[in-house]
């Protein structure tokens, strides 16, 4: 068949270990064979991004802004152990938190639905997409050991020079205190991203926090939200038959677990984090999950919503064979070519990326899968599969339905 033809490059964020040799074997035998691939590439890899003084990752978001669609492989974000690891000249900032802060993005996690690998809990039927607001809170937070008796205050100084104050607690003794912030600007971006999403999707959006103990804090999202939601789409979501609604954090999970799915949950930065593990290990596995960063400007970031897979790659160091899954990394590919066959205008490239997805939910509906899902899964007559072997299926299958 003649190889699909792009008009507009997307921008492509190379990364780390286990995830890079995974993300080669995608493109060489899961893309290459079918599309013209045009991208602008940047090596996120931990080494390239040392050597540059962290300099790519800031040009692959400013690049993301200019092409409007990046795919981006999972990355490293060094800790001690890293830095003696790779010897590295400092401790760099997660890439991810870097991308999202420049691009001002939500993220937006759901899991991938495949018979046979069921939700723990039972009545989940649709998937639950997580809205995470990517900025500031414990993120940004500044902290401090408290040695001994005394007072912490919040100071407020205006640039006009008036300062006011807020107590924070007199201490007796020794503890801990820590100040968060946020911005308007960043909470409006994360609204409208969140409402936008929910009427891309056609899915109702539910949001929650903790107004009731947080007064000033979490009552100023909840107000963010209803007054966005009141002014530029209450009825956009009426037309649509669509609902939106605020509920405290608490109240939110109980709702969620007697679901049956099918909505969006925002949540704020560290509740969407803590939140977004829960709802994938409940619906099977993190490989298993979708990922896309959204701005309110139209700039869209989809990866893995997991990690390097770190011993997997010691392994293959070694010569030896991993089982590693590369659901995510592909669902990452085909969202990026969905999103950029449908800003170009190119059916041809959204039809693709539909057939990657259905071409890999089928390989493993038809019992071939890697060793994860091999083991959760309640399909008879499994057959575990190595990365590449389970990769080349996948490809078996996609030629198929190319055809």
């Amino acid at each position: 068949m003649e190889k699909i033809r792009m008009t507009t490059p997307l921008v492509e964020m190379d990364g780390d270990e286990m995830t890079r040799i995974l993300w080669k074997m995608i493109k060489e035998e899961l893309i290459e064979p079918f599309v013209d691939l045009k991208t602008e590439y940047y090596d996120l890899g931990l080494e390239n991004r040392d050597r540059t003084g962290d300099q790519v990752t800031v040009d692959s978001a400013e690049a993301t802004k200019k092409y409007k669609v990046a795919v981006k492989c999972a990355t490293i974000t060094p800790n001690a152990a890293r830095m003696d690891e790779y010897h590295l000249k400092e401790m760099w900032k997660s890439p991810n938190g870097t991308i999202r802060a420049l691009l001002d993005g939500t993220v937006f996690r759901a899991p991938i639905i495949v018979k046979g690998i069921e939700p723990y809990v039972k009545t989940w039927k649709k998937p639950i997409t997580l809205a995470r607001h990517a900025y500031g809170d414990v993120y940004k937070a500044a902290e401090m050991v408290i040695p001994g008796p005394g007072k912490v205050e919040l100071v407020y100084t205006a640039e006009d020079g008036k300062v006011s104050t807020e107590l924070i607690q007199r201490f007796e003794g020794a503890g801990v205190v820590q100040g968060m912030h946020n911005l308007d600007c960043s909470i409006e971006s994360f609204a409208r991203s969140c409402f936008q999403y929910a009427l891309d999707i056609r899915q109702d959006l539910w949001f929650a926090a903790k107004d009731t103990i947080s007064k000033k804090y979490d009552h100023h999202f909840k107000d963010v939200f209803e007054e966005i939601y009141e002014k530029e789409y209450k009825e956009k979501f009426i037309k649509e038959g669509l609902t939106y609604f605020y509920t405290l954090i608490d109240d939110a999970i109980a709702r969620v677990i007697k679901s049956e799915g099918g909505f969006i949950w925002a949540c704020k930065n560290y509740d969407g984090d803590v939140m977004s593990d829960m709802v994938a290990t409940a619906f099977g596995s993190l490989a298993m999950m979708t990922s896309v960063l959204v701005s309110p400007q139209g700039y869209y970031e989809y990866e893995a919503a997991h990690g390097t897979v770190q011993r997997h790659y010691y392994r293959h160091l070694k010569g030896e064979e991993t089982s590693t899954n590369p659901m995510a990394t592909i669902f990452a590919w085909s969202g990026a070519f969905r999103k950029r066959g449908e800003l170009d205008g190119l059916p041809e490239l959204v039809r693709f990326a539909e057939l990657l997805e259905q071409a890999s939910i089928e390989t493993i509906e038809s019992g071939r899968m890697t060793k994860d899902l091999a083991l959760i899964t309640e399909l008879d007559h499994v057959e575990v599969l190595n990365s590449g072997a389970f990769i080349r299926a996948i490809r078996t299958g996609l030629e198929k339905l190319l055809k």
